[in-house]
């Protein structure tokens, strides 16, 4: 009976500390993934409600698929942004989480608009 135990545990362990190598490893040579959008900015936040326009950039600045929810989680609006300059002018005052799809990484942002 011991030995089974020992036997288990050791198996165990070399499992666990083998999958802890193999993640540093990965890590430390760059095979690991972006989760973020490199530089991504959006201003002016919070913006007024007479203003038409926000500007939605990054360091790549390419095309961008946007979509609006309120804060309960409901989805409102989407839009496709090909330059910087995004169109807000069918918005109310409030607050929308945005949720920015750029070359298959995405990133959420809150905007504020008074």
């Amino acid at each position: 009976m011991k030995k089974s135990y020992y036997l288990t545990l050791f198996f165990f362990f070399a499992l666990f500390f083998t999958s802890l190598n193999s993640e540093a490893q990965s890590f430390a040579t760059g095979n690991y993934i972006q989760e973020n959008i490199e530089g991504l900015s959006i201003y002016p936040n919070p913006v007024n409600s007479g203003k038409t326009f926000i500007y939605v950039t990054s360091k790549k600045n390419l095309v961008k698929n946007i979509e609006f929810f309120n804060v309960l989680g409901k989805k409102i609006y989407s839009t496709r942004l090909i330059g910087k300059q995004l169109n807000i002018s069918n918005l109310s005052k409030g607050v929308y989480i945005l949720k920015i799809t750029e070359n298959d990484i995405s990133e959420t942002r809150k905007l504020v608009i008074k």
